[in-house]
């Protein structure tokens, strides 16, 4: 008695279990990748043609050669007396949102110091730019 083995190796593939398993994992990603919150600023940047999304409550206006910053263009205070004078002044406004002027030649991380006060606090920036021409 000889007893044959044959082997047969089915040669077609079938995609569509793969193509529901990537399926269901690009849904997985879409719905996790929402649900991440990068750690960074919000900043709302105006429009070149001078177009703002929010009305700034205050406006802090940075130079370069001076060593104060000035609140609304007129009082001069120190980064250390900052965060106090800008809470004295967005006390009990609904959206508080403030306003960054900077000269060009001021290094990034003095508004980057200005802007992390106000994300201590969840206010809004506007990094005020010039129109371009």
């Amino acid at each position: 008695m000889a007893i044959k083995r044959t082997l047969k190796v089915d040669s077609a593939f079938s995609a569509t279990s793969m193509s529901d398993l990537v399926f269901l994992l690009l849904i997985f990603f879409m719905i996790t990748s929402t649900m991440v919150s990068p750690n960074a600023l919000k900043l709302l940047l105006p429009q070149s043609s001078n177009q703002v999304q929010a009305k700034p409550a205050v406006s802090v206006s940075i130079s370069r050669n001076s060593p104060y910053l000035y609140v609304d263009g007129t009082v001069p205070v120190t980064l250390s007396e900052l965060p106090i004078k800008l809470s004295q002044l967005l006390e009990g406004r609904e959206d508080p949102t403030i306003s960054i002027h900077a000269e060009k030649t001021v290094t990034i991380d003095e508004v980057v110091k200005i802007m992390n006060i106000a994300k201590e606090r969840r206010w809004k920036v506007i990094l005020a730019t010039s129109p371009e021409d």
